[in-house]
């Protein structure tokens, strides 16, 4: 199967991308946003505000481990986060469903450093936060619905990242 040990995944290339979650309350979110941030080598992922952080059973329950490869940072606030992130040179995008957003099959990433924002289960992403983005990412939504779950959202975002600028050389 080709799999890397955690320390391998350590010095392996990573994705130039960073994943923020904004007050996400589920740790059962949390754990899976830190597999799927493991199975595309995402840089790093930063939990903020009420996330909480390992260890903990709960995220362990469905991080399966990944939160033993998978480098991640804690901050008080979103805002904090971005105020680093773009400090470091990052293009800093929100998820959210706003006026102007990019829908996600009109984007193509290209050799820059990102990072995405994802929001709260129920309240999405701060509005402070979206408005000190670089812009935001919208997943186009077909059916009844407006919203998917976080980690749902995460893992389609992570792989369009991936698929432009990894898994395409």
């Amino acid at each position: 199967m080709q799999r890397l040990s955690v320390e391998e995944f350590h010095k392996a290339e990573k994705l130039p991308l960073i994943v923020v979650l904004d007050d996400v309350r589920s740790m059962y979110n949390i754990g899976s946003v830190f597999r799927t941030c493991d199975a595309f080598r995402v840089e790093s992922l930063y939990l903020c505000g009420i996330c909480q952080i390992p260890p903990s059973t709960e995220i362990h329950k469905t991080a399966l481990g990944a939160e033993e490869s998978v480098s991640w940072k804690y901050f008080k606030t979103a805002m904090e986060a971005v105020e680093e992130l773009k400090r470091n040179g990052y293009e800093v995008f929100s998820v959210e469903q706003v006026e102007h957003s990019t829908k996600l099959q009109k984007f193509t990433p290209d050799s820059k450093k990102y990072a995405v924002i994802l929001g709260n289960e129920v309240k999405g992403v701060h509005q402070e936060v979206v408005d000190a983005s670089d812009g935001c990412l919208e997943i186009p939504q077909l059916g009844t619905k407006h919203s998917m779950n976080v980690s749902v959202t995460a893992g389609i975002i992570i792989y369009k990242f991936a698929e432009t600028l990894m898994l395409k050389r």
